[in-house]
């Protein structure tokens, strides 16, 4: 095990729920339910967007160690502008799911296998209100990931 290397922001995703108040709160299995469909809400009260803005901030740090929130994360991103209500709750969600997963991190173990290998993937037209895609990808050398990219 002394070839091994673990990255964990442990602490500062427990600054993050504190930060936001959401540390009583009911943890969530997931950040983001797989069958909802995330809209810009325009008939939905506007929130404060320095909150809004901040949450998300916090939380795109916090995927340097927990690629499991990335795609969350990044598709809430694109809505910092004019947040509603309806984006705070799911962002909320996400803060809850770091919650229950502070222990979460990255190993990087030592492995003679080198070689480098890449999966991606795209939901084509996921996004209802223009068509566009969402893909996504990593890459990873030996059973080290390497590399993690979205793009909206």
């Amino acid at each position: 095990m002394e070839d091994n290397i673990f990255i964990s922001h442990s602490n500062y995703a427990k600054n993050i729920v504190k930060k936001f108040g959401l540390e009583s709160a009911k943890s969530k299995r997931t950040p983001l339910e797989t069958h909802v469909k995330i809209t810009r809400d325009e008939d939905d009260r506007e929130v404060d967007m320095n909150d809004y803005r901040s949450m998300i901030g916090s939380l795109l740090y916090l995927t340097a160690s927990r690629p499991d929130i990335a795609h969350s994360v990044g598709i809430f991103a694109r809505y910092q502008t004019t947040p509603k209500e309806s984006h705070l709750n799911l962002v909320k969600r996400i803060i809850k799911h770091v919650q229950g997963t502070f222990n979460h991190r990255l190993l990087y173990a030592f492995d003679i296998n080198n070689y480098l290998v890449g999966y991606s993937d795209a939901d084509w037209a996921w996004n209802v209100e223009d068509g566009k895609s969402t893909s996504g990808g990593c890459f990873f050398l030996g059973n080290n990931l390497v590399s993690l990219f979205s793009r909206n």
